[in-house]
C-alpha cells in the first residue's frame, strides 16, 4: 500500500502543468509608474473616468465590452471622437475582466475595434484539457492544475497581445491598467503594480501581459498556479514608509493590513521564495485593491492623480461591471441538501461575495474620503499655482468636484434578460448568442446605472438619451433601450 502511495504521489507530481516563473530580476533603482506621468489632457481635462471589470469568464469580457461600447457612444465633444472611452485614465480588471481591461489600457478605444470578432466569439479554450472523461486532465486537475501557461496564456498572447510587456503598456498608454490576482499563500489580492515587483526584486516592466492576465483568470484547478520568483538580495530594496505605517496603522483597514503584511513577507527570503498566484476572483472580484493602495502610500491628496490632473477636474465617474450571475440553489425548496459538491459550491460562493460586497462598500467609502480631501487641498492652493497646474487663468471653483461611484450588474436588466444570463456558463469559450447576449445587458446595465445617468447629465444637464443620439449624428453606433 506504501508503495502504491508512493507511486501515485509521483504520478500526480509527474501530471502537473507548473509554470516555472517568468519574472526577471530588477537590476536598477525600482520599478517605473504604471503609465508615464504628464500625459496630454482631453479638451481642458475636466472629466475623469475610472472602469473596474469582474471576473465571470468570457460572460465578464464580454459584458465589460459592453459597458465600454456605451462609453464610446456617448458623445462629450468634438475633442473626443470616442465620446467617454476617451476619458478613461484607469482600468482595473479580475479574471474575464481583466481581458478586456488589458486589451483596453494596452491599446486604448482602438482596442475595442473588432473585439467581439477577435476575441469574444473566438474559442479561447483551444488549446486547453478540460475534458473530465479524460483520465489525465483529471490527474493534472489534482496535481495543481489541469493547464499551465501553454493554454489561455497562449492564447490571449496570439489573439491580443502579441508579446506585449508592462514596458510596453507604459510606453504606449494613457490608461493606468491594473490586473489583479490572488496570492494563495497570503490570502490576498495580487496586483501587478510597480509596489509589488518592488518588493519582489523584480522588473516589472518586462513581464508579459499575458503572463499577468492568465493570473487573474487562473481558476482553481483548470489551472496551475501562475508561479513569480522573489528575487530579493538581488535590488536594493527598502520598505516604503507608507508600507511600514499600513502594517501598524489601526485605522486602516484590515484589507490593507493583510496586503502590507503580504509585500513585507516577499522581503525576507526566509518566509517567501516563491509567490503561487490563482484566480482574483478569489479575494477581490471587483479589483479595488489599487485604489487602496494608492491612497494608503499616497504623500497627497489628490493621488492617484497628478496635481494639474486634481485642479483641472470638476467630474469623476467610477464605474464597476459586475457579470456575476445569480446561482440557482434548487435545494431551497426541499428538506434536504446540500451536500457535497453543492455544499462546497456554495460556500465558496458565499465567501467570496461577501468579500466583494465588502470590498465595493469600502472603496465607495474611500472614495468619498478621497473627494474630501481633494477639494480641501484645492481650495488651499495659492492663485498662482492654480493658474500654473491649469495652464490658464480665468474663473475657478475649487470646491466644484463631483465623483461618482456606481455599479452596473444584472440587477438593472428585466426579469427574461436576467434568467438567460444566469444560465449563460462561467467558461471561456460561449456560442455567439451567449456573446451578444451579454453584450447588449453590459450596455443596457450601463446606460441604467443611476450614478452613470447622474455623471453624463452632471457635465451640462443632457442625458443620456441626448448625448448617444449627438453620438449617432457623427456616425455613432445607437444603444437599444430597455424593451425596445
Amino acid at each position: 500500500m506504501r508503495r502504491f502511495l508512493i507511486a501515485l504521489t509521483g504520478l500526480l507530481a509527474g501530471c502537473a502543468a507548473w509554470n516555472t516563473p517568468l519574472n526577471a530580476p530588477l537590476v536598477d533603482g525600482s520599478n517605473a509608474p504604471l503609465v508615464e506621468v504628464n500625459n496630454e489632457t482631453i479638451g481642458e481635462g475636466e472629466v475623469y473616468v475610472g472602469l473596474a471589470f469582474s471576473g465571470g469568464g468570457m460572460r465578464a469580457s464580454a459584458f465589460a465590452y459592453g459597458m465600454a461600447e456605451t462609453l464610446r457612444e456617448t458623445a462629450v465633444g468634438p475633442a473626443t471622437p470616442n465620446g467617454l472611452l476617451d476619458h478613461v485614465r484607469l482600468v482595473s480588471g479580475v479574471s474575464g475582466g481583466s481581458v478586456t481591461a488589458a486589451q483596453l489600457g494596452l491599446w486604448g478605444p482602438r482596442g475595442m475595434d473588432g473585439y467581439r470578432d477577435r476575441y469574444l466569439v473566438t474559442n479561447a479554450e483551444k488549446y486547453m484539457a478540460n475534458s473530465l472523461l479524460n483520465p489525465l486532465t483529471v490527474l493534472r486537475g489534482l496535481s495543481g492544475g489541469a493547464n499551465g501557461r501553454t493554454t489561455f496564456a497562449r492564447y490571449i498572447d496570439e489573439v491580443l497581445f502579441k508579446g506585449a510587456t508592462f514596458g510596453d503598456l507604459r510606453q504606449r498608454s494613457k490608461i493606468k491598467t491594473w490586473i489583479n490576482a490572488t496570492d494563495i499563500a497570503n490570502s490576498t489580492p495580487f496586483l501587478f503594480s510597480p509596489e509589488t515587483f518592488d518588493a519582489l526584486c523584480s522588473d516589472l516592466s518586462r513581464m508579459p501581459i499575458a503572463e499577468a492576465v492568465s493570473a487573474s483568470a487562473a481558476f482553481p484547478l483548470v489551472f496551475a498556479p501562475v508561479v513569480l520568483e522573489v528575487h530579493q538580495g538581488k535590488c536594493d530594496y527598502r520598505e516604503p514608509d507608507w508600507l511600514t505605517a499600513a502594517r501598524f496603522n489601526p485605522e486602516a483597514s484590515a484589507a490593507m493590513r493583510a496586503h502590507a503584511r503580504a509585500l513585507e513577507s516577499y522581503a525576507d527570503p526566509d518566509k517567501v521564495k516563491f509567490v503561487k498566484l490563482l484566480d482574483g476572483g478569489v479575494t477581490d472580484n471587483f479589483g479595488t485593491t489599487g485604489l487602496a493602495v494608492e491612497r494608503a502610500r499616497a504623500r497627497a491628496a489628490y493621488a492617484p492623480m497628478t496635481a494639474e490632473e486634481a485642479v483641472r477636474l470638476k467630474r469623476l465617474l467610477f464605474l464597476v461591471a459586475d457579470a456575476g450571475v445569480q446561482a440557482d440553489y434548487s435545494w431551497t425548496q426541499q428538506m434536504k441538501g446540500p451536500g457535497g459538491l453543492g455544499l462546497g459550491a456554495a460556500i465558496a460562493s458565499a465567501s467570496i461575495s461577501a468579500a466583494t460586497r465588502s470590498g465595493y462598500d469600502a472603496m465607495r467609502a474611500e472614495m468619498k474620503r478621497w473627494q474630501e480631501d481633494l477639494i480641501e487641498w484645492r481650495c488651499a492652493l495659492p492663485a498662482a499655482e492654480v493658474r500654473r497646474l491649469r495652464g490658464r487663468g480665468g474663473a475657478w471653483d475649487c470646491a466644484d468636484v463631483k465623483l461618482f461611484v456606481g455599479m452596473a450588474n444584472f440587477e438593472a436588466l428585466d426579469a427574461p434578460m436576467r434568467q438567460a444570463l444566469n444560465k449563460v456558463p462561467t467558461r471561456l469559450r460561449l456560442t455567439p448568442e451567449q456573446v451578444d447576449l451579454a453584450i447588449e445587458a453590459g450596455r443596457i446595465a450601463t446606460r441604467n446605472a443611476a450614478e452613470f445617468n447622474g455623471f453624463v447629465q452632471s457635465l451640462d444637464g443632457n442625458d443620456v438619451d441626448a448625448r448617444i443620439a449627438a453620438g449617432i449624428a457623427r456616425g455613432g453606433r445607437r444603444v437599444v433601450p430597455v424593451g425596445q
